[in-house]
């Protein structure tokens, strides 16, 4: 059985979505949404059942939060140490970037594109010497575990990861490949 048709403004305005969005999503016109909406409009089941699944899946993704998705096992390197021990600590455990730590507080981070800048001009008796405090990017941002996943996105694809904080302390790390995890 299938709520009352009358609720479908209110959810989809709940999770911030357009009339046409949600047409688009469903298959079915904006005129169509519209007309339901208005209550100028009976829907037939099927495109009734359509909406309110559309409508229930995102905004089940607009519930879950940033520590429901992160990794709780961060990397950490220090901001002394050398581009050769972030280069085997990423070979090691198959990653593609690394926060860096200046006791407590993270102060930038290492990435693959990062290093491949580097790596090309040295030895590896150049890369023990190479500080990553010299050649790391900036600090990637930080937000908080209760910070809802969709506004993650446009984070992601501008910055390599996404730190998560529970109480001013970095308790996990969102990067591109967490964020499949949201993908059925």
């Amino acid at each position: 059985m299938l709520p009352r048709l009358e609720s479908i403004k209110q959810g989809r305005m709940k999770i911030g979505l357009t009339q046409q969005k949600l047409a688009s999503l469903t298959g079915v016109s904006t005129s169509m949404i519209n007309q339901i909406e208005s209550g100028r409009c009976q829907p037939s089941y099927s495109t009734a059942r359509k909406i309110f699944e559309v409508l229930w899946s995102l905004d089940s993704q607009s519930s879950t939060k940033a520590g429901d998705i992160c990794s709780k096992d961060i990397a950490k390197l220090k901001a002394n140490d050398s581009l050769q021990d972030a280069i085997k600590k990423m070979q090691e455990l198959s990653i593609s970037q690394i926060p860096i730590f200046d006791g407590p507080e993270v102060v930038g981070v290492i990435t693959e594109d990062g290093i491949v800048r580097h790596i090309l001009d040295s030895d590896e008796t150049e890369r023990k010497k190479i500080k990553l405090a010299e050649i790391m990017d900036a600090r990637p941002p930080i937000v908080d575990h209760n910070t809802p996943v969709k506004t993650l996105v446009s984070l992601i694809r501008y910055s390599k990861c996404v730190l998560v904080s529970k109480q001013s302390k970095i308790v996990g790390i969102i990067t591109a490949s967490d964020t499949l995890k949201l993908v059925d």
